[in-house]
């Protein structure tokens, strides 16, 4: 048995995760009641019983949490900001590169991605890394969530507001904490301009990444860019590549899948391009990919207890 302890089980991402593998034969989740959750030595106790902690804290305490493993032994998995671009960690988006999937495999520790940026790597890395998209070209993403991605605290304030807010956006000073996720792992010159938002819809995502094609050099086509991201992602049962056969995308596309999928749009005329990735910020986004990467830690089948 592969012993788990999710640290911050009673959070929105933990519950879900915690309920994923609850079923699992292959598992046992080490659990604390109430009392113990509060208590540091047991915590402590807990963290370092386990072949596999997942972090589901604040980033301050998600840390604090690492600090308190004092084996070689235990593995983490940190679903929190605080160690996605941290020297030591494994960043755990296992189709973004070559080589990635090994690398999570033989990880100490793994970073989980951002929602946000898994939606947007995943559209941009692959171009950036043929040379379609210059490194130091000025990128932004336009992103939509459901708002189970703002926690407890915004789950009770959306479903009890009246009249409810339809769309609010956020982020407004530009210094949202996954731009510095989604530069260093395009490697990419500039900052993106990051334009988040949240929708009155209780999980789902949208992320959209405009491009001017015109304005680039060497002017790829769009079938091209489709090409690129077809073959970066070929061999993934998670990431697929669709036509853009459709004339709306929703929200709720993707919402209660692990499954990313890629659309390339655009106007050839016009040389304009738009990149759209639709998630659940809950699966993909989250909960699905601390599982995913759960198991390629593990061995398992990497996804197992996933709905693909």
């Amino acid at each position: 048995m592969t012993k788990v302890f999710i640290d911050g089980a009673v959070g929105t991402t933990g519950l879900e995760i915690r309920e994923r593998l609850s079923t699992r034969s292959e598992i046992e989740l080490i659990l604390l009641d109430e009392k113990s959750r509060k208590s540091a030595a047991k915590r402590k106790e807990a963290l370092n019983a386990a072949d596999f902690v997942i972090l589901c804290l604040p980033d301050d305490a998600a840390r604090e949490a690492v600090e308190m493993i004092e084996n070689t032994t235990t593995r983490v998995i940190d679903a929190s900001s605080a160690h996605r671009v941290a020297d030591g960690w494994t960043y755990g988006f296992s189709e973004l590169e070559p080589g990635q999937f090994a690398a999570i495999a033989d990880a100490p520790r793994v970073s989980n991605p951002g929602c946000y940026p898994t939606g947007f790597l995943a559209l941009v890395r692959p171009l950036v890394r043929a040379g379609l998209i210059p490194v130091d070209f000025p990128l932004s993403v336009n992103a939509t969530s459901g708002y189970s991605g703002g926690g407890k605290s915004m789950i009770a304030e959306f479903e009890t507001e009246k009249p409810p807010t339809a769309f609010r956006a956020y982020g407004l000073n530009l210094a949202h904490k996954h731009v510095p996720e989604m530069q260093k792992h395009a490697r990419i010159v500039h900052p993106p301009i990051f334009q988040p938002a949240v929708a009155s819809v209780y999980r789902g995502m949208v992320v959209e990444v405009p491009l001017p094609l015109y304005a680039f050099t060497r002017r790829p086509s769009l079938e091209t860019i489709e090409n690129v991201l077809r073959e970066a992602y070929r061999d993934s049962p998670i990431v697929r590549v669709l036509d853009a056969e459709t004339t709306a995308l929703m929200i709720e596309e993707e919402a209660g899948t692990d499954r990313l999928s890629l659309r390339v749009f655009g106007n050839a005329d016009t040389g304009q391009a738009r990149l759209i990735a639709t998630l659940d910020n809950l699966g993909k986004g989250a909960a699905g990919a601390a599982v995913q990467n759960l198991n390629i830690m593990a061995g398992f089948d990497p996804v197992a207890g996933l709905v693909v």
